[in-house]
């Protein structure tokens, strides 16, 4: 008999649905997470619709919906002018919440499922299906141990060691630029999100919870990691001139995009960031993620056999997903991209079409990189 119905590696906000709703359907689920305490960094803010429903189904939804600021729309500028406003109906908001919050609400959640799930300074090593049951070499205090499952469910982000040390191939896909990114007190916030089309590049500004505005801006000229830079290009592509507190320094990524080969390996499955890599504007990773865990959890049924779980269905289904996201992430980022002449101004005329009432829906889509 496997230790454990489920082995979750991965304490990330899709590992960590994925073990709610499977805790849920009363399986026994234990989640290794490398690291002992929570990811202090900057990251996703956005959690979509889809996303949302998946929160309800684990049991915060509402919770979410009390702390998140309901993005009400926004706005697509260029050179000053507005080029297209879209205003989000009631039931497809973006709501605003930095991921370090969601993380923690998911967290708590799974503590009052099983106070004994959350595995922290566990570290996976490898994962190999064995027929019956699945094999997890872990690495706790310095020490080797061995874990076995009925399925292991690797959401362990996109540089996914289980992911590598299967040999599973890591396709790159159309999309990649390099992005920097701040928060920056904003006492006049609204809740309206703002998108910059501007010559020299991309400038998006997000409000949060917090009476902050996350700026984004894309690289063109050279790197915006030093906060004179940040604070130049976002000055001389809008105007605004931010007033950054002492210390603060933005965040560099880069967004790019890839899928792997195969998501199941026999009872094996690769989950979230570790099966797809999508531009993480928007929060469209993290959403994407928390769908496909979503659909993993409803296809699971009982694991007390002797075959592995089908899901061939729920792999196609995901990867199709996926590259549609990634497809429609790689449109948008190229509207990003610093343009002149000409070009800039066949981009301004199609976001003033896609601003038009027929195909306002795109535009929002634009705006938020939500449409999952």
């Amino acid at each position: 008999m496997p230790d454990h119905d489920v082995i979750v590696v991965g304490a990330g906000p899709v590992g960590l649905l994925a073990a709610c709703l499977l805790l849920q359907k009363g399986l026994d689920v234990v989640v290794c997470e490398k690291h002992s305490g929570q990811d202090p960094r900057t990251r996703a803010i956005g959690i979509h619709p889809p996303g949302l429903r998946a929160l309800d189904e684990a049991g915060i939804g509402e919770k979410v919906r009390a702390e998140a600021l309901a993005l009400r729309g926004g706005d697509v500028l260029s050179r000053g002018r507005m080029l297209a406003s879209v205003d989000f109906a009631d039931d497809r908001r973006i709501m605003i919440l930095p991921q370090r919050r969601t993380g923690t609400l998911l967290r708590e959640r799974l503590v009052r499922l099983d106070s004994d799930a959350l595995r922290l300074g566990c570290s996976a090593i490898s994962a190999r299906d064995e027929g019956d049951f699945a094999r997890l070499t872990v690495e706790i205090g310095g020490s080797h141990a061995e874990l076995t499952a009925s399925l292991i469910v690797a959401a362990d982000g996109v540089r996914s060691p289980l992911r590598e040390g299967l040999d599973v191939p890591w396709r790159a896909g159309a999309g990649a630029a390099t992005y920097a990114m701040l928060d920056v007190p904003d006492a006049s916030a609204v809740d309206r999100a703002r998108l910059h089309c501007e010559p020299g590049g991309l400038v998006e500004c997000f409000p949060l919870t917090d009476g902050t505005r996350r700026w984004v801006a894309r690289e063109a000229d050279g790197p915006l990691g030093d906060v004179d830079a940040f604070r130049a290009a976002i000055r001389g592509r809008t105007g605004v001139d931010l007033q950054v507190p002492p210390g603060a320094r933005p965040v560099v990524f880069r967004a790019a995009q890839h899928r792997a080969d195969r998501a199941v390996l026999g009872r094996i499955v690769l989950l979230g960031d570790a099966a797809h890599e999508v531009s993480p504007i928007g929060g469209q990773g993290m959403n994407l993620g928390w769908v496909a865990a979503q659909r993993l959890a409803h296809a699971i049924g009982d694991l007390g056999g002797t075959g592995a779980p089908d899901l061939r269905e729920v792999e196609r289904r995901n990867a199709r997903t996926a590259r549609k996201v990634q497809r429609r992430a790689h449109f948008y980022m190229s509207m990003g991209a610093p343009a002149e002449g000409a070009r800039l101004g066949a981009r301004e005329r199609l976001i003033r079409t896609l601003g038009s009432p027929p195909l306002r829906g795109r535009m929002a889509a634009m705006i938020t990189m939500a449409r999952l």
